[in-house]
């Protein structure tokens, strides 16, 4: 009879865990219904595997609930995604919202810590993305040294070009211009493009980027797949990269604390962390640390890497696909009698127009870098619980048909007001919104357009001789989307305005 009862009281338990499992919090935007300890996990996964990534799911869920409030859950994380520009905003710039996730598959890459400043939040993310910032400016973040490291990639890319003499594959060149400017600015250190250090780096972030989505896939929904599947889930290749991506950094970060003196700290940002470690060496409580210093300079190398060059790589692109388009680009660039820097850019507006209508149409990364509510909050009119993870979609956001009339043509015009200034800038959403605006947004910017810019005033672009087909639209999908590799032409113009 005990027996019976005991039994009986497990059944109650298991039947009551399981309806807690599965029942949503109070006025949570609608959704899928979930399944116990997986949540919406697979259904996610399989879905993404057939719309084209994650941003695909969102929008296919969007239009099966009638909502631009998803509710979601994630294996044991309540998840929300948004839609729509106003929404969008929202959420970007609210107060509410401004935490990071705290999970497995973010804190593996730094030993099961909370570090860096891209994946932090509260007063550690504030204390060192203060000082990143400062620091930046100090050494030439957005000033004169920076515009000259960028002009100095640029004269050695163009050199390359030059020296070519058959079709060349722009992402073999122009991840590593990017990298370099990352590079000089962290350690201060200008790298030969006949070293391979900085091309292991590029293709291990790029393979990295391909491998996961922003919610970290099922190893984060479910973290005891490490154990049973270690190779599948991705655990194994995920340790791998963040242990080369950490090796990458650690010969430079000996050098610099083996040269250390208070007159150098000033000359890159390894040497700025190295004192203000020294400095706080005696408070128990300082969160200035080398890791946390190698995670913030593997948070800048992330975020504004491999993001730029693509964009840079689409440019180019689309000057074949659009030779029209070519063709107005070169006609605004003959009439600037300078070589092109970052400083010029209020002088071309149609370049600029360009530039945005390619992140507008490409939206390389569809899904912002996920937020978690930092307390219960409102959103759409929906109740959004502490610590809910929240994706917003800026795939709907550029590609609004409401807003743009015709999203899926590109042309650039649309972001040039009657009288040739930039207009519409507000709606696009690259480089995100409010306190969590990306960090390298400055830098990136520039690089993007000088790089193109540069190209053009010296180029023409073409395809190669007898290629009939032009490159594909359709990008690959990861955290980061990213073209087919193509070949092009640079043709010498033969008349230069400088």
């Amino acid at each position: 009879m005990v027996l019976v009862i005991l039994v009986a009281l497990a059944v109650i338990a298991l039947v009551g865990y399981l309806l807690q499992e599965i029942r949503r919090p109070a006025n949570y935007p609608p959704g899928p219904r979930w399944i116990p300890w997986l949540g919406n996990a697979l259904l996610v996964r399989n879905l993404g595997r057939k719309l084209d990534g994650q941003h695909g799911v969102f929008e296919y869920l969007a239009r099966k609930y009638r909502t631009q409030v998803i509710g979601l859950r994630l294996g044991r994380e309540h998840a929300v995604a948004v839609l729509g520009y106003d929404l969008a905003k929202q959420a970007l710039v609210s107060d509410d919202l401004q935490g990071r996730p705290d999970n497995f598959f973010l804190r593996l890459r730094a030993s099961g810590k909370r570090l860096g400043v891209t994946f932090t939040d509260g007063d550690h993310w504030e204390e060192h993305r203060n000082f990143v910032v400062r620091t930046l400016k100090e050494i030439g973040y957005g000033r004169l040294r920076m515009d000259d490291l960028i002009q100095r990639e640029l004269h050695e890319l163009i050199q390359i070009i030059d020296e070519t003499e058959y079709p060349i594959q722009p992402n073999k060149h122009l991840p590593l211009s990017v990298l370099n400017v990352l590079w000089t600015l962290a350690t201060g250190q200008h790298i030969e493009r006949g070293d391979d250090h900085l091309q292991r780096l590029m293709q291990v972030l790029k393979k990295r980027s391909t491998m996961f989505d922003m919610s970290g896939g099922l190893l984060n929904q479910m973290p005891w797949l490490r154990f049973v599947a270690p190779d599948w889930s991705g655990y194994n290749l995920l340790v791998d990269f963040n242990r080369q991506l950490i090796a990458f950094f650690s010969d430079s970060i000996r050098e610099h604390n083996e040269t250390f003196t208070e007159e150098k700290s000033g000359d890159d940002l390894i040497y700025a962390y190295i004192r203000e470690i020294r400095k706080q060496r005696h408070n128990p409580d300082s969160t200035f640390t080398e890791e946390q210093m190698i995670m913030t300079i593997l948070d800048l190398f992330i975020a504004g890497a491999q993001n730029t060059s693509i964009i840079v790589d689409l440019l180019l692109m689309m000057m074949v696909v659009r030779p029209d388009i070519q063709a107005k680009v070169h006609q605004e660039i003959d009439q600037h009698s300078d070589p092109i820097r970052w400083t010029d850019h209020s002088q071309l507006p149609y370049v600029e127009a360009v530039i945005m209508e390619v992140q507008r149409f490409f939206h390389t990364a569809a899904i912002s870098g996920p937020r978690r509510a930092i307390r219960d909050c409102e959103l759409g009119g929906y109740r959004i619980p502490k610590d809910t993870t929240i994706f917003v979609d800026l795939k709907s956001v550029h590609m609004d048909p409401d807003y743009w009339n015709d999203p899926e043509v590109f042309r650039p015009e649309r972001f040039l007001a009657e009288d040739g200034t930039l207009t519409n800038t507000e709606r696009l959403l690259s480089f995100s919104l409010g306190k969590r605006r990306c960090l390298g947004d400055v830098l990136a910017r520039a690089c993007i357009f000088t790089y193109f810019g540069g190209l053009m005033q010296h180029f023409k672009i073409e395809l190669p001789e007898g290629e009939q087909n032009v490159p594909s639209l359709n990008l690959t999908p990861g955290i980061t989307y990213m073209p087919e590799p193509y070949r092009i032409i640079f043709k010498r113009k033969t008349q230069l305005c400088c």
